[in-house]
């Protein structure tokens, strides 16, 4: 997930409207992004602590993890209980975001777009849709995403032997536009974002 971090919040374009319109802000992934130990559970239990900790040189922090980590809570469950734990250590609830991608961090790279299709190595957006139906996986008519967008990029990159690997999301991050992207974790996340980071009138 850091990776696909990193590769979005590097574009020269990221602030723009057509992703997070929000005005340019300095964004080091050698120091502004870590890594909890024990990935998406470690975030959820540990979170607080390591805001509370490392937090002390920065105005704002946002914890991120899937909630699909071996958990059968919901998303607002996830998120409220981790929220009120980073308050208790003494952090405004303003400065700081709690994202809950629901199910996985898969569901922000899938689009109805040509900049998916590409690096899929597929000539169409209709054959990329029919490939992810044809693995017995559902993507309905009008939908933005396939019902389940993890085993949907698996199954799609198994058919294009493409192998399983972390250069996939990077290689899609780096081209989509996120404007169209209504995913509730993904609206919060820029919404947070906008917030602390006000574009200029007429910017």
């Amino acid at each position: 997930m850091e990776k696909a971090i990193e590769t979005f919040l590097t574009r020269p374009d990221f602030y723009r409207s057509y992703n997070l319109h929000v005005r340019p802000f300095d964004f080091d992934p050698r120091t502004d992004l870590i890594r909890i130990p024990g990935n998406d559970a470690g975030v959820f239990t540990k979170g607080h602590e390591w805001v509370r900790d490392f937090g002390r040189g920065y105005r704002h922090a946002v914890l991120v993890f899937d909630r699909e980590y071996g958990t059968d809570a919901d998303a607002t469950t996830l998120r409220d209980e981790l929220c009120a734990r980073v308050c208790a250590t003494g952090w405004d609830h303003d400065r700081f975001c709690v994202v809950v991608i629901d199910p996985e961090l898969e569901a922000w790279i899938w689009q109805r777009n040509q900049r998916v299709a590409t690096p899929l190595k597929f000539n169409s957006v209709a054959d990329m849709v029919a490939a992810v139906r044809a693995a017995g996986l559902e993507w309905g008519d009008g939908e933005a995403k396939p019902s389940r967008p993890k085993e949907a990029l698996q199954a799609v990159v198994r058919q294009r032997g493409l192998g399983w690997s972390s250069a996939i999301h990077r290689s899609i991050i780096s081209e989509i536009s996120l404007v169209g992207c209504q995913d509730p974790a993904f609206v919060e996340l820029r919404s947070a974002l906008q917030g602390w980071f006000p574009r200029e009138v007429n910017s």
